[in-house]
This record gives C-alpha cells, sequence and structure tokens, in this order.
C-alpha cells in the first residue's frame, strides 16, 4: 500500500528548491529522433461528443501507422482494445480529465473503470490548484495512491504547463519522479486560452519541454546527491501535447527532448513525414507535394 505523504510540505519545499536551482544551470541540448516518429504518437479524440464510427476510425488509423496508442476516455477504452487487438498499438485512456480537480475517489474509479476495460497507459491530470497552493504532500499523496492502484501501467501527469511557471512545473515534476510516475506530459489541449499565464500559449511549448526533460534526466540521475526522493524511482520521461499538429511542430518537440506526442493530428504528421521521405518536399516549411489537403478526419 502507497504511505499517505512523505515529507511535510516544508520538507518538500527543500527538495524543490534543490532542484530548481540544480536545473536552472543544466544543459538544454537537442536530442536525435527516433527511428519512428508515428511510434512516438498518442492518436488522441478526447472529445466529450466523439462517436463509435470516430472512435473505430481513429483505431483503424492508429493500425495503418503503427501508433504507439489510442489516448480516448475511460468509456472508449474497451472498444479500442477490441479493435486494436494483434496490433501492437496501445490504449491510453485519461483520469481526472480534464480539470484534474476531481477528488482521489473520482480519480480511482476512472484507473479501475480503465484498467479492467483493457488500458495500459493512464494519463492523469494534476491537481493544479494544490500544486499552486504549495500543498504538496497533497499532491504525492494522490499520485502515490494513483500509482499503487496501477503498478504495471505507463502511469502519465499532465502538468497543463500554460498554468504554471517554470519554478512550479519543476515541483511538480519532483513529486511525479517521488511517486514513481512514468512519463510528465504539457498539456490536456482543452485549456481556455483565458486561463493560460500571460504570453503563454494553451498547449505544449519548446521552452517547457526542454525544461521538462532537463528535470527527468536530473531527477533520474544525481538528484540524491542532494537528498531529492530515492525509493522507487525511474527516470521518466516527457509527452509533448497540445498543439501538436505538423511534422515540423513533431521534429520541434522530439529534438526538445519528448519521448511521446500527444496529437489528433497524427495521420497529417505521418503522412508529411512519408512526403518527405518520399522526396515531395516538405523542408523548411514548405509543404509537401500532393498533400494539399489534409488526410485524416478532423477531431
Amino acid at each position: 500500500m502507497a504511505p499517505t505523504t512523505r515529507y511535510t510540505d516544508d520538507e518538500w519545499a527543500s527538495i524543490i528548491a534543490s532542484t530548481i536551482s540544480a536545473v536552472e544551470s543544466s544543459p538544454r541540448p537537442s536530442y536525435p529522433l527516433p527511428d519512428s516518429i508515428p511510434g512516438t504518437i498518442d492518436h488522441t479524440l478526447l472529445k466529450l461528443d466523439a462517436t463509435q464510427a470516430q472512435i473505430d476510425n481513429l483505431c483503424a488509423e492508429a493500425r495503418v501507422h503503427n501508433f504507439a496508442t489510442v489516448c480516448v476516455r475511460p468509456n472508449w477504452v474497451a472498444r479500442c482494445v477490441s479493435n486494436l487487438k494483434g496490433s501492437g498499438v496501445g490504449v491510453a485512456a485519461v483520469v481526472g480529465f480534464h480539470e484534474g480537480t476531481q477528488d482521489l475517489y473520482q480519480k480511482l474509479e476512472d484507473t479501475t473503470t480503465s484498467l479492467t476495460s483493457g488500458a495500459t497507459e493512464l494519463d492523469t491530470v494534476l491537481n493544479a490548484p494544490h500544486l499552486l497552493s504549495k500543498n504538496y504532500s497533497a499532491v504525492y499523496t494522490e499520485l502515490s495512491a494513483l500509482r499503487a492502484a496501477a503498478p504495471s501501467a505507463t502511469l502519465k501527469l499532465i502538468l497543463e504547463t500554460s498554468l504554471l511557471t517554470p519554478a512550479q512545473t519543476t515541483a511538480a515534476c519532483v513529486l511525479a519522479s517521488a511517486a514513481s510516475l512514468d512519463f510528465v506530459k504539457t498539456s490536456t489541449g482543452f485549456l481556455a486560452p483565458a486561463a493560460c499565464l500571460p504570453g503563454k500559449p494553451t498547449g505544449a511549448t519548446i521552452e517547457d519541454v526542454r525544461l521538462m526533460r532537463a528535470c527527468c534526466e536530473y531527477l533520474g540521475g544525481e538528484a540524491s546527491a542532494l537528498g531529492a526522493p530515492v525509493d522507487g524511482r525511474r527516470k521518466m520521461k516527457v509527452k509533448a501535447s497540445g498543439g501538436v499538429r505538423t511534422l515540423a511542430d513533431a521534429v520541434g518537440m522530439l529534438e526538445a527532448g519528448a519521448g511521446r506526442l500527444g496529437s489528433s493530428g497524427g495521420v497529417w504528421i505521418a503522412k508529411e513525414g512519408e512526403a518527405v521521405a518520399e522526396g515531395r518536399g516538405g523542408e523548411n516549411g514548405e509543404r509537401p507535394r500532393g498533400l494539399e489537403t489534409r488526410m485524416f478526419s478532423d477531431y
């Protein structure tokens, strides 16, 4: 059973401050692209009014392009699992979507529903009010409970970075690492522009992805030297989501350090990649020849 708490809020604050200091001076390298960009994509459909036909199309597209997963709401998991049987494409479900302020009981219900229906990955939304009020123990308690409820699942924490300063993003990464999560993710894609911090877009940014990757590298490496959490720690990865619609977007996020991409435009990204590989243009922002219109359903 996961512990209900680990440190006091003051102790968490000290660990977070040490991490911020270390990460601020860490390098921000450019990372090599993976062999398959489609293989990094969580092909996503999260609209409340999604239809059965759209879910079926989502899965068919994922099969054709060998995406990493399809990402859906818990009520669609069983259908996706059936559609994707034998394909190698996984099924991810969202938990506490999209505001993240549901109580832990509801998040655990989403977790149980998703796992019993066959999901192998869960994208859970951070309770941002708890983080912003520096109620770090509450954040950790929730994340560790979700980890205990899904010990074998790939567990991602959606930070909604458009709401957070760099220091707050780092704090969220520290707590996610302490709870042994597998990914930190930028955005839900559902945040209203008016809710964002001044000057920040609603989705992923290169700067946030670079910061999150630097946090993951530090927390998965030498963090213990400064007293950061160690027990059960694993090196997290970064998922960039929100506004990733084109091949150029995908390449930018991957080079910044993302290991997974969340997008409803995965088919377009895959087709752009195919066009470039076949010599039909696409370099330097040029539209590849033969792709005058988008060839995926606009979810």
